[in-house]
């Protein structure tokens, strides 16, 4: 009973959105005719990351050649007043991911223009407009609407620093419907960093298009990429080479385009 009436209350909340519509559609096909999207190759996913993986710390010492200081340490007082306003935040949203890897792969490739898909409390958001700022570059962000949490939207990025907002332009779209508006924006990315739609059809759709707007030279990362075996396919068909990081006990994907 309990999910017959959360699938009502989501319908109902969509049918108030007009602008919502088309991913109402998606997800109508997706819950009836391609539920396991989600999951597809898990196994051989997670396999395929533990034997790639390696840390933080590894990746940006030996492959991005910068000494490693975590985020936190990096702006200790910007972090703790992002702590406090998750913990003053009503509602319940994602985690924060690794904020270092974030922060060192646009200082890497010297980021001016970067991309996101899906925001959050904003902590990967905070970790790339760290470095963004110091260029006056130009974070893009996508972020579905959390139509459930009535006050969710009013959180949204809320651990990001005021004086970094300037820099920052949100969304709040399905990514079908944000990415467009954003590429009439700007059509090259230096960093893409990819945390939204997790099922194997919707990082497939995304990863073939935010590569092509990628600059050579820049890097793209996908988070949680042994959910399923998307980013393994994609490596793979399209002759990537990837590299794996593990943090938390999940995997993140890094390609640096050539």
């Amino acid at each position: 009973m309990t999910k017959i009436f959360e699938i009502a209350t989501t319908f109902f909340a969509y049918l108030k959105r007009p602008d919502l519509y088309p991913e109402l559609r998606r997800k109508i096909w997706k819950n009836i005719f391609n539920r396991s999207s989600g999951l597809r190759g898990k196994d051989e996913a997670e396999k395929w990351c533990r034997d790639l993986a390696v840390s933080e710390k590894d990746f940006i010492e030996n492959v991005l050649k910068t000494e490693f200081v975590s985020f936190e340490k990096i702006f200790p007082q910007d972090f703790e007043q992002a702590v406090l306003a998750q913990e003053k935040t009503p509602v319940k949203m994602g985690g924060a991911g690794s904020l270092s890897v974030i922060y060192y792969i646009n200082e890497f490739v010297k980021s001016q223009s970067a991309i996101e898909t899906g925001v959050a409390y904003g902590w990967s958001s905070f970790a790339a407009l760290a470095s963004l700022v110091k260029r006056n570059g130009t974070l893009y962000s996508s972020d579905m609407p959390y139509i459930l949490q009535n006050q969710s939207e009013d959180f949204v990025g809320c651990v990001i620093p005021e004086k970094y907002k300037n820099n920052w332009e949100l969304f709040r779209f399905a990514d079908k419907e944000s990415l467009p508006k954003i590429f009439e924006k700007t059509n090259t990315f230096d960093t893409v960093h990819y945390d939204s739609d997790k099922t194997y059809d919707g990082r497939m759709w995304a990863y073939n298009l935010l590569w092509d707007k990628l600059r050579n030279g820049g890097i793209f990362m996908s988070d949680d990429v042994g959910d399923n075996a998307a980013f393994k396919d994609y490596c793979e068909r399209n002759g990537r080479k990837p590299h794996i990081i593990e943090f938390d006990g999940k995997y993140a994907g890094i390609i640096i385009k050539d």
